[in-house]
């Protein structure tokens, strides 16, 4: 079978043809580091996570590259309010990051390369684009001169007249005085008084936003990328200007497959979650109160391109299916105890996991359609819990459908632990109720049988012994 990704640029899905054999480079747009990450931000990071972990699933070796953006307008002006220097802000939010988002268990990129690092190659970069007609210096600043990028628009399937009508409505008449045409942006920005500012040719002064994902993508992945990912949001102006300087400076394709994921709506109106809003939920805050495996689920098995509601229903319905896993997982581990040792899995058992391969990866080659890939994962739980309903069950077929379900969860991002206290106090009133039975104190055996159905425990009373199972009340 053959991935299939749908590329933003082209509006189609394409087969996957890597630029090496057995092998994906791709670069993620990550956060601008000036507070905390909602889960907004979190949920790209989801998405494209599950992307690169099920690109390892079928065997590619994924060189992931997601930045962090420590210079811009916002941090200079958290910073001041702070009363930190833009590096000190930086670092407090990118170590926030990572606590973050390892509690939901987002893989480390290969490489996160910052802003900071890498002035001197941005300098160079410019430079070569005003050498070759690209750019031009304009009272201290330089601006890309999209009139010499004939593909310019085609990414946001917009016309260059139509981008200098509304660009023309947006600036004041100072910048226009500036730039040569209204849509032209900025390269390197001139340093305003207290602000972080490097040396250049150009005087004192900054990035601009768009060149350094360009410096830092190529920098490490060479001059065309398999895949270059991010939000819906940031298709214009943000990875059409990408595109621009990077194909200005390299006369090379820049990205082969382009990949945004839709936004995360709030509230009655689908209203799109953002900072800028305040219609936001920080993923810190979230974590403080959900259990980290349910946010994983509810950011990560909806399809990416799909927008993702947020609300309490959304919350509720993660929490029930990983409650479900949960249950299965625990009810494995409880049989594998009495698991008959045969040396030799169930035919059928290998069948039936063959077939659920098949819709596995036919479902997440489909664009990494995570919704239908879950969908096969709850196919195997349904085979699982019918398996264990078996008055003998075989330690080998049991280990294997224990093995797939992990490995599958493990790719969602998902790994799951029983609630043990929560297990040891039903099961210590099992032992209590089993007793009392064996005492003939049939009142008590019942209270107890009635208490754990209140709590949404069935017990089943086998020749093996008393079992247990949760139920949704």
């Amino acid at each position: 079978m053959t991935i299939k990704i749908y590329n933003t640029l082209t509006r189609q899905k394409e087969d996957f043809k890597p630029i090496e054999e057995g092998k994906v480079k791709m670069y993620v747009c990550g956060p601008t580091v000036y507070n905390y990450i909602h889960i907004g931000n979190a949920r790209s990071t989801v998405a494209f996570d599950t992307i690169r972990k099920y690109f390892e699933y079928r065997g590619f070796d994924v060189n992931y590259v997601s930045n962090f953006t420590d210079v811009d307008d916002k941090i200079i002006k958290a910073a001041n309010e702070e009363n930190l220097t833009t590096k000190e802000l930086a670092d407090k939010y990118i170590a926030a990051f990572h606590e973050d988002t390892s509690k939901i268990n987002v893989k480390e990129a290969t490489t996160h390369p910052r802003v900071i690092d890498h002035i001197e190659e941005i300098v160079l970069f410019v430079k070569d684009l005003i050498e070759k007609g690209h750019a031009y210096e304009s009272e201290g600043d330089v601006y890309f001169r999209t009139s010499s990028f004939d593909k310019y628009g085609e990414l946001s399937g917009q016309s260059l007249d139509e981008l200098v009508e509304g660009a023309s409505q947006r600036l004041d008449e100072a910048e226009l005085q500036r730039k040569e045409n209204p849509v032209d942006f900025a390269l390197w920005k001139t340093a305003k008084d207290g602000e972080v500012a490097w040396e250049s040719p150009w005087g004192m002064g900054r990035p601009g936003w768009h060149i350094e994902c360009s410096v830092m993508s190529t920098k490490y992945l060479g001059n065309t990328l398999d895949i270059h990912g991010g939000g819906q949001d940031l298709t214009f102006p943000h990875h059409e200007n990408e595109i621009a300087q990077s194909e200005g400076h390299s006369h090379e394709v820049f990205s082969n497959y382009w990949m945004h994921n839709g936004f995360v709506t709030f509230g009655g109106d689908g209203e799109k979650m953002s900072k800028s809003l305040g219609n936001f939920v920080l993923l810190r805050d979230l974590l403080d109160e959900v259990d980290p495996m349910i946010v994983r689920y509810l950011l990560g098995t909806v399809h990416y391109r799909s927008p993702l509601r947020y609300d309490a229903n959304a919350l509720e319905n993660a929490r029930t299916n990983i409650q479900k896993m949960k249950e299965v997982l625990r009810r494995i581990d409880t049989r594998l105890e009495t698991a008959k040792d045969t040396n030799n899995e169930s035919t059928q058992t290998q069948q039936t996991l063959d077939t659920l391969k098949e819709d596995f990866v036919k479902a997440m080659d489909d664009d990494f359609n995570a919704s239908n890939g879950m969908t096969v994962v709850f196919d195997l739980i349904k085979y699982i819990n019918h398996y264990l309903e078996q008055s003998e069950v075989e330690q080998e077929s049991l280990e294997l459908l224990n093995s797939q379900l992990e490995e599958w969860l493990a790719i969602f991002g998902l790994t799951l632990s029983n609630d043990d206290q929560i297990d040891q106090e039903i099961e210590a009133l099992i032992v209590e109720r089993n007793q009392a039975r064996a005492d003939r104190n049939f009142q008590r055996a019942d209270e107890i049988r009635d208490q754990l159905k209140e709590d949404g425990i069935l017990l089943d009373d086998t020749p093996q012994g008393t079992t247990w199972k949760r139920v949704d009340n």
